[in-house]
């Protein structure tokens, strides 16, 4: 693709080789240039939904520093587009890039709910929380037509089981019913994504997310019937919503939250690659200073793999990172926090309903 195309509605402004594989699903971005320059009709950029039916659903996860024992996801790929994304990796091993392919070849699991049905009520499963959304979220735009997230949470209502829900789109709301029901037990929490507080960076970073009205918006309905919220200030950019840690932790709060967590930046895989494409088309006068202080956080690097350290950064860039959301957490929430929720109950609804004994 030329490189002073502007793929509009995108994150991503490109595509990357595939690393792990010699061939793989064709781009046709040379179509797509090719249709620029003739002022011919593309339908390149259009989102295409693709059916895949995986033989499991729930997946155990290894990494130390995530703070998830299990997760699920019913979509691979993400229409959102956050330029930053690190699921964006994933779709290498599906034979799809990272870049531009990760926006637009979304696979659908419509097997979900069937095979996480078939998780919990395993003799040998042990409730403890699984988490949609610890890859990509579960309330993206495909949610709206497939619906495949509100027939999960309806199996863990009739189960009785823990369930945790990171998103940053509203849409969220549109299954109150179940998650209010699913709160009467404790069964319940949500991890709600906010970067920035304007509308301007929201749309570079995350160009098909909810807005940030609509997030705040979100946080508080479902602060207001009772369901635990934590604001995820995830991830935080150097010299793009840094200056913005204190603001977002108030705003947070305002909105009914119970918490605040965070990251910082790391770029890893191909991800270095296609934001350094990225920033260098979106924010060319400091595309340099900000790859630059990502680096001061990761020794030099764009990416850190090491656990312990690759989401917390080091050195003292990432210092005044920690330094400015410790002070968030004591001036807003030093009173709260989210709740454990109830492992106990699962147990008694194995079948689908009351034992009696």
């Amino acid at each position: 693709m030329n490189n002073d195309t502007k793929v509009k509605g995108r994150g991503a402004q490109a595509n990357v080789h595939n690393r792990f594989l010699e061939l793989e699903h064709e781009t046709r971005d040379d179509f797509l240039e090719h249709c620029r320059l003739s002022n011919e009709d593309a339908d390149n950029n259009k989102t295409r939904y693709i059916q895949v039916f995986p033989k499991t659903m729930v997946n155990k996860v290894t990494s130390p520093d995530v703070g998830m024992m299990y997760s699920m996801n019913p979509y691979q790929g993400c229409e959102h587009g956050c330029i930053y994304c690190y699921a964006r990796n994933t779709h290498e091993y599906w034979g799809y890039g990272a870049g531009l392919d990760f926006e637009r070849r979304i696979l659908v699991k419509k097997n979900a709910a069937d095979l996480l049905e078939k998780k919990i009520k395993h003799k040998n499963w042990k409730a403890c929380t699984i988490v949609m959304s610890g890859n990509t979220d579960c309330y993206q735009p495909a949610e709206r037509r497939f619906k495949l997230t509100r027939k999960c949470l309806e199996i863990f209502l009739k189960y009785k089981h823990p369930v945790g829900l990171i998103t940053k789109n509203a849409l969220i709301l549109r299954d109150l019913d179940v998650l209010c029901e699913l709160q009467r037990d404790n069964l319940v929490g949500v991890n709600v994504s906010i970067t920035s507080l304007s509308e301007k960076t929201r749309h570079v970073l995350e160009p098909r997310t909810a807005s940030i009205k609509k997030r705040l918006e979100t946080v508080n309905t479902l602060s207001k019937n009772g369901i635990p919220v934590n604001v995820m200030i995830a991830p935080i950019i150097p010299s793009i919503n840094s200056h913005e840690i204190l603001n977002l932790a108030k705003a947070a709060k305002d909105h009914g939250a119970q918490s605040i967590a965070f990251t910082v930046v790391h770029l890893n895989g191909a991800i270095g690659k296609i934001f350094t494409d990225w920033i260098q088309k979106t924010m060319p006068d400091r595309a340099d200073k900000v790859l630059n202080q990502i680096r001061e956080c990761h020794g030099g690097n764009l990416n850190d793999s090491r656990f312990g350290k690759r989401k917390v950064g080091e050195g003292k860039m990432a210092d005044q990172l920690h330094s400015m959301m410790h002070l968030a957490r004591m001036k807003y929430f030093k009173e709260t926090k989210m709740p454990a929720l109830n492992t106990e109950l699962h147990e008694q609804y194995k079948d689908g309903q009351m034992k009696l004994f």
